[in-house]
């Protein structure tokens, strides 16, 4: 009964006017911004016809491209979805000297130039530079090797989870770790089965973010990755390789297909994020 209450008083139709009004803009705001380049995007790889598409899709040098943008964008949304809510979570439970310096840090990604974050990282991680050497005798190659744009990738996605998982850790109420912790639940436990279940959406959203901001990224991981075809060739430095030869075409078919395999995975994360929501009853 009290669940259709709540769907009939959502239905009610807002004391505020202009629905028509602000659904109009912004179906045109989106038409123009997003659908209408996608769409030409389409439109220009179509012209390779099926045959000279699936050619380019499946030739080896595009094949190694993908894997390496997907495969290394992949995982360094993984890599912070462990290390960011960590973050988010010293900030938001301690207080520390210099936590104001840390937190204005997380944000340095966002600001900075990426192709100086890339000449960065590659004079920090470089053969003959400060780390390199280091590494490389323990045989950690980091420069001019997929290890190293999955660094970039890390460093740019970084602030997307932070800033997700951050304001609802800022929310859960410490009263629920310690009615957990007086029911006799440990540490972990408490971890594992109250808080860690709330930040889940977030932390999704969080690598959703990150993973389709790795997926495009450029500036950061040219510099450091060396570019070697079908060692740390990335998709987007292809892309840019065929429109400085002019081949049109095959430029568009090749974002065309990254476009559809990463609608894709951000379709399936998400769904998962929807699951996970209506499980926790937060509603669809």
């Amino acid at each position: 009964m009290a669940a259709s209450i709540n769907t009939l008083r959502l239905r009610q139709p807002s004391v505020i006017p202009g629905f028509g009004l602000a659904l109009g803009l912004t179906l045109t705001y989106l038409l123009l911004i997003v659908l209408i380049p996608i769409g030409a995007l389409i439109m220009r790889s179509s012209a390779l016809g099926w045959s000279d598409f699936l050619k380019l899709v499946l030739d080896p040098r595009v094949v190694a491209s993908l894997k390496t943008s997907f495969g290394c964008s992949l995982l360094a949304a993984a890599v912070n979805i462990v290390f960011g809510p960590l973050l988010a979570w010293v900030l938001v439970r301690y207080r520390f000297p210099g936590r104001t310096i840390v937190d204005a840090m997380i944000d340095l990604p966002f600001a900075l130039p990426t192709a100086v974050a890339g000449i960065a990282l590659t004079t920090l991680y470089a053969p003959n530079e400060w780390f390199g050497p280091v590494l490389e005798k323990v045989g950690i190659k980091i420069a001019f090797a997929p290890a190293g744009i999955v660094v970039a990738l890390v460093f740019i996605g970084l602030p997307f989870v932070v800033r997700t998982v951050q304001p609802v850790l800022a929310d859960l109420e410490n009263e629920l770790e310690e009615a957990a912790a007086t029911l006799g639940a440990n540490r972990l436990q408490t971890v594992l089965h109250v808080i860690l279940p709330p930040l889940v959406p977030a932390i999704l959203t969080g690598f959703a973010l990150a993973l389709a901001r790795a997926i495009g990224e450029y500036g950061s991981v040219i510099f450091i990755a060396g570019n070697l075809p079908f060692v740390s060739e990335i998709a987007p430095l292809l892309i840019v390789v065929r429109l400085e030869e002019f081949n049109y075409a095959a430029a568009t078919g090749i974002a065309t297909v990254m476009l559809v395999i990463s609608f894709a995975m951000l379709l399936i994360i998400n769904l998962l994020q929807a699951w996970s929501r209506r499980r926790l009853g937060y509603g669809g």
